[in-house]
């Protein structure tokens, strides 16, 4: 079955790091279909697929592969990521771990400098910093088995996209001028030839707004993909050139690597909160386990009439996210090679516990909370403490996107190359950037990530090891039925940006855009600040301030948080403005 036949050749809008806009939208509504993304393109094909047809995993995996090509900061085929699907017939969710991993040849002190110093440069922007590429097994499980098109159907539009090319609009062209501009990444970017190649013209200048962009080595893979399937990437001429490409460069991915790289279905994590059920993804995703606990924490306070974004519901808010990010340093990780507290960090039972430790009216010291002393489930394996540092901020240049179709198959899906562009380095031949996402590992123990987040031996590098990630896609039900489909991007911002949204539809009976519109907050328990959005007030900020937070104006906006609310079989999808998100609905 053909399920695209033509493709308009519009502008595309890219992601930019703004503050959101001083507006309110009301979300877009449909009966028979929504698809929400941070990509204008990517949505309106994937609408045109559920229009056509195909069901919300045919949607999903066609949007993934499509926003490889029109956004290919975050979108790709060389990173990985996280699926949740709902099938409606079978009232469960189902939770695609499609992780990148580390290569065999990955060894504990990797990154380490002869004084046991993190070497962040070979960390991040070295080929070294690649782990084994999931998307592309992750897409092809997810509509292998529960989808309706064939992989060269979903493909489709993404190869026409990359062999014809797309408009460049000014965002996008103001993208990657900004990846050139300085850094260890922009070295990569004019460095490396088949980076310089696709992301310059041939006479060495930038894409500006008007012109075409076409990606013919993409198309080439995409390609291949199509018409080998999961194969195509994993074994044969792509596998070879991503091997080629990092013995050049040493780095360690090599064919044996690629070859024995399986995306892994796991149960999600589930808890309540209020009458509402919350799944989420588990482990190596830290999203799920520390959504639930925090709201946990807060459902012994009547949130909604403390009131949306004031002084005690922010304290609270606060309080309980310090309480889950230690716990995230020291308790989580790969439970294929780790066993997690999964149990006693999302119990009702622990919540108390650490609601009890809050002051309602004074803040806590980070340096005075320490992670929860916890039993890990069904295992003797010793979990080490740390030490604290703080550091900088995160990558925004993740993508998420949710996606329901007329039976009310539910997808919700987030991935990612880590960085924006991730090291900036291009496989020769392939038109494909590579990830590096080795960076998520805790490199050194007590040592912060890029993203300003502490690890332990929990999260330490092994060979085959998956990183940890903040990656949160999440399916929130109300008496068995799906009611709310969202995540986001941000780094360590997503869980918290993902929480905000739950509380805002639950507690606050926003409407989806408003839930999605409104200011957020970020505190991550190191370092020891309370990061806010433009539109708190004045006076919110001056109690908080006397209640003893240390607060900072976001220079980012939080997140970018594509979101669908489903309300009596009516659909009501959000874009978020902080990326210019796109909802499509019919």
């Amino acid at each position: 079955m053909q399920f695209y036949a033509t493709i308009l050749f519009l502008s595309v809008v890219q992601a930019s790091p703004i503050i959101m806009p001083d507006v309110i939208f009301m979300p877009v509504q449909g009966k028979n279909g929504m698809v929400v993304t941070g990509n204008r393109l990517a949505t309106e094909i994937g609408l045109q697929v559920l229009k056509q047809g195909g069901n919300a995993v045919d949607a999903a995996v066609t949007v993934g592969f499509v926003m490889s090509v029109t956004f290919p900061q975050a979108g790709n085929i060389g990173g990985g990521g996280f699926m949740l699907i709902h099938p409606a017939k079978d009232k469960k969710v189902i939770a695609i771990d499609y992780r990148e991993k580390a290569p065999a040849k990955a060894s504990r002190d990797m990154f380490l400098d002869a004084n046991g110093q993190v070497e962040q440069e070979r960390s991040r922007f070295s080929p070294l910093a690649a782990g084994v590429p999931g998307t592309v097994a992750g897409m092809a499980m997810a509509l292998e088995k529960y989808g309706t098109l064939s992989l060269a159907e979903a493909l489709a539009p993404a190869i026409k996209l990359a062999e014809e090319g797309f408009i460049v609009s000014q965002a996008f062209s103001e993208s990657i001028k900004g990846a050139f501009k300085k850094g260890s990444r922009a070295k990569n970017l004019k460095n490396y030839p088949a980076t310089a190649a696709l992301f310059l013209k041939p006479n060495g200048r930038f894409y500006e707004a008007g012109e075409r962009f076409v990606q013919t080595d993409l198309a080439k893979t995409l390609k291949i993909i199509a018409k080998e399937g999961h194969n195509g990437f994993y074994t044969g001429k792509i596998a070879e050139l991503i091997a080629q490409d990092m013995q050049k460069y040493s780095g360690l991915i090599t064919t044996d690597d690629l070859a024995d790289y399986e995306a892994k279905e796991r149960e999600p994590i589930q808890g309540s909160y209020r009458d509402y059920d919350i799944y989420a993804m588990s482990p190596p995703s830290s999203g799920g386990t520390h959504i639930v606990q925090i709201l946990n924490i807060l459902e012994g306070d009547d949130i909604q009439s403390l009131g949306h974004n004031t002084a005690a519901t922010i304290h609270l808010m606060a309080e309980a996210m310090k309480r889950a990010y230690a716990d995230r340093s020291k308790y989580l990780g790969d439970t294929d090679f780790v066993c997690v507290p999964l149990k006693a960090l999302t119990s009702k039972a622990y919540a108390t516990q650490l609601r009890r430790q809050i002051n309602d009216s004074k803040a806590s010291e980070s340096r005075e909370i320490q992670p929860g002393q916890l039993t890990p489930d069904e295992c003797s394996i010793k979990v080490e403490s740390h030490s604290s540092r703080a550091t900088g901020y995160e990558s925004e240049e993740t993508t998420h996107y949710s996606i329901v179709d007329k039976a009310g198959n539910a997808v919700s899906n987030t991935y990612s190359l880590n960085f924006s562009y991730g090291p900036g380095i291009v496989i020769e031949g392939t038109g494909m950037l590579i990830n590096n996402t080795m960076d998520d590992f805790s490199a050194s123990q007590g040592k912060p990530n890029a993203y300003g987040l502490l690890g332990s031996e929990a999260n330490a590098i092994e060979a085959n090891k998956r990183p940890l990630s903040s990656m949160s896609p999440t399916i929130v039900f109300k008496n068995g039925k799906p009611v709310l489909i969202t995540g986001s991007p941000g780094g360590s911002k997503i869980i918290t940006t993902t929480l905000q949204v739950i509380m805002n539809v639950i507690d606050h009976k926003m409407n989806i855009q408003e839930a999605v519109n409104a200011a957020r907050i970020h505190h991550q328990w190191q370092p020891d600040k309370l990061q806010y959005e433009k539109g708190l007030s004045l006076d919110t900020i001056r109690l908080l301030e006397g209640m003893g937070h240390k607060l900072m104006k976001a220079k980012r906006a939080m997140g970018a948080a594509s979101s669908i609310l489903i309300d009596d079989g009516v659909y009501y999808g959000a874009g978020d403005p902080r990326r210019f998100g796109v909802a499509l609905g019919y």
